[in-house]
């Protein structure tokens, strides 16, 4: 059985809070689970200490059992400190599209033919 410690969101509309569980990977994402971890609520302030409740025993074992975290618990328990820190290198995310780098060009030639009109000048 492949196990995944994952979010299992509850709340209303616009009002998520979330259960984080341990469950069969089969299963839906709000669906069956084997045992309930924590909890997450993402409303609460980021410094908040009741944003992100973990049983960090019950993660412990089954981490140990060979469950897989998802991304976001993952992050979740290098933060608290039970897994390293993972390398993330996503370099295209932080370059600018298409338009804005043509934009870019722009504004660089017309900062450059300013410049050279001024030097021109004196």
């Amino acid at each position: 059985m492949a196990m995944k410690i994952r979010l299992a969101r509850g709340g209303s509309k616009k009002r998520p809070f979330y259960r984080i569980v341990a469950a069969d990977s089969r299963m839906p994402r709000d669906g069956r689970f084997i045992e309930k971890l924590g909890t997450y609520n993402p409303l609460l302030p980021k410094d908040s200490e009741d944003r992100v409740k973990m049983d960090m025993e019950r993660v412990q074992h089954w981490l140990d059992q060979g469950a897989q975290p998802t991304d976001r618990i993952a992050r979740m328990l290098e933060a608290a400190g039970v897994r390293a820190k993972a390398d993330r290198s996503n370099p295209k995310k932080g370059t600018p599209g298409k338009k804005a780098q043509e934009r870019a060009e722009e504004k660089a030639a017309k900062a450059a033919e300013a410049a050279e009109a001024a030097a021109d000048a004196e």
